[in-house]
């Protein structure tokens, strides 16, 4: 029996011990939350540019800040697939504004 406590309380220490060493200080109070916030206006806005099933809006990468702003870079065939994600990511919900650096490039 004590060596049936003895195993729990060991994989219990060795389970809690990442919490022991964790650093927070530099963190800011409420970083998670930007950060799940972030990420979730992201795929929005990617889930939306695959919804056009146009092959060339998947090309267009998307980083948001901690702000909500949108940045999309990438390659475009034409102006008009250019304007079409900016229009989609400026409709997305949760979205403050949007910085486009898709660059058109026909294809040869």
């Amino acid at each position: 029996m004590k060596q049936l406590i003895l195993a729990g309380m060991l994989a219990a220490g060795v389970a809690l011990a990442p919490l022991a060493f964790a650093d927070e200080s530099g963190a800011a109070p409420d970083s998670s939350h930007h950060f799940v916030k972030d990420s979730v206006i992201t795929t929005k806005v990617k889930s939306k540019l695959a919804a056009k099933h146009l092959t060339t809006l998947t090309r267009i990468k998307v980083d948001t800040d901690e702000n909500g702003v949108v940045w999309l870079s990438g390659r475009a065939p034409n102006q008009d697939a250019v304007d079409l994600a900016t229009e989609i990511a400026r409709s997305t919900e949760g979205v403050t504004d949007v910085h486009n650096d898709v660059a058109v490039q026909p294809k040869p």
